[in-house]
């Protein structure tokens, strides 16, 4: 059977690991240390570093494809992997509109896909001459960003110049005033067959992803298909070799704007572990090894997935066995990691029949985050 390699050992490849079992693939993982979240559970674990060309290739060597759980190994690495023969998918060039945003933006404008407007900035005069007296304005790490780190909300020029101060490349956006926000998930194999999952809607805190609700209740069936077709778009045109994260905003008008790309399973994803006929981890393996794609199609009328956050106390057993009892609906995932304050540790999912309301499994899917996280049902 084939060796698949993933860069990474967080939670999403501790996921990707537990689908390969499935699917019979033999499944290796490069992780930062033994206490990795991936690295608990998977029997193949090199320690090393997704920064060192030496550790990646030596990683490499024994896999028959290569994949990531994050976007952060060096272009240089990988096209020095590609070079040697290496089966990297995603592959560099597609790979690197995940880790330049300029890059991204310029590859979308050039498609045609409704994007924020931009611009390169390096001073302060740049920020206040792209705001044009309009603030608040986005700034962006160009590269390294994740979980809302990297992005700034600008209220005032003397606010762009404390970003302007960390002297990190930034890229300057409109502040777009959307209804909700969106996103479309997407798988591409190499032979050129695609799967849409359903579009769903995420709720963000704090640029962290708290909840996400699969299908987006009330979403017009002609918007829906329009973002799945722009992701599958985007996943041919870019080259993309497994799963596409198309994260959108739904403007006040109706219309889409595509605001960030990411290729690997995602957080948005998560709820097809227990909601769809194929989860996005075993979707994303078939694809890297070119197997025909799996089906979709949610398995119920839809899904809540909620993260569940580090709070306070680590000792979560009590409280988990409380959310078990108290709604033995609710699908418990934990990811393994030390309990810090604002970290994600874990998600609960609760499917919804027909006869089911979005609102009340929605209230569910809240009060079982917030025990697991807090002791009590009524936290954040």
């Amino acid at each position: 059977m084939p060796v698949v390699g993933m860069v990474g050992g967080g939670q999403l490849a501790r996921m990707t690991a537990q689908a390969a079992v499935g699917l019979g693939a033999t499944f290796r993982v490069l992780a930062a240390s033994e206490a990795e979240s991936a690295a608990l559970v998977t029997h193949d674990v090199v320690v090393g570093s997704h920064l060192s060309l030496p550790d990646v290739a030596a990683f490499a060597a024994d896999c028959d494809v290569v994949t990531f759980d994050h976007e952060h190994v060096p272009g240089a690495v990988l096209a020095s992997l590609e070079s040697s023969g290496v089966l990297v998918r995603p592959g560099s060039a597609a790979l690197r509109h995940t880790q330049d945003k300029q890059a991204m933006r310029d590859a979308l404008t050039s498609l045609g896909v409704p994007c924020p407007r931009y611009a390169p900035v390096s001073s302060v005069a740049d920020v206040e001459a792209f705001a044009g007296g309009s603030w608040p304005v986005v700034l962006k790490a160009v590269s390294g960003g994740y979980d809302g780190k990297g992005v700034w909300v600008c209220a005032s020029p003397s606010a762009a110049a404390e970003v302007i101060g960390h002297r990190i490349a930034v890229l300057a956006e409109e502040f777009v005033p959307f209804r909700r926000e969106l996103a479309a998930l997407v798988a591409r194999s190499p032979s050129g067959q695609g799967a849409a999952y359903p579009v769903v809607q995420t709720v963000q805190v704090d640029g962290i992803c708290r909840e996400v609700i699969a299908p987006a209740p009330g979403l017009n069936l002609e918007l829906a298909l329009a973002a799945s077709a722009l992701a599958l778009r985007i996943a041919s045109a870019l080259g993309v070799v497994g799963l596409l994260a198309v994260e959108l905003f739904e403007t006040p008008a109706g219309g889409l704007l595509v605001n960030e790309l990411a290729m690997r399973p995602h957080n948005s994803g998560h709820w097809t572990i227990d909601g769809a006929r194929t989860s996005q981890f075993e979707q994303h393996l078939r694809a890297v090894l070119d197997l025909p794609l799996g089906s979709p199609a949610p398995s119920s009328s839809f899904a809540v997935m909620a993260n569940v956050l580090g709070g306070t106390d680590s000792d979560i057993y009590d409280r988990y066995i409380h959310v078990m009892a108290a709604d033995p609906a609710v699908k418990v995932h934990f990811y393994g990691k030390e309990v810090r304050l604002g970290r994600k540790i874990g998600h609960v999912t609760i499917v919804g029949d027909s006869g089911d309301e979005v609102e009340a499994v929605r209230d569910r899917a809240r009060r079982a985050a917030s025990y697991l996280r807090w002791g009590t049902e009524d936290g954040d």
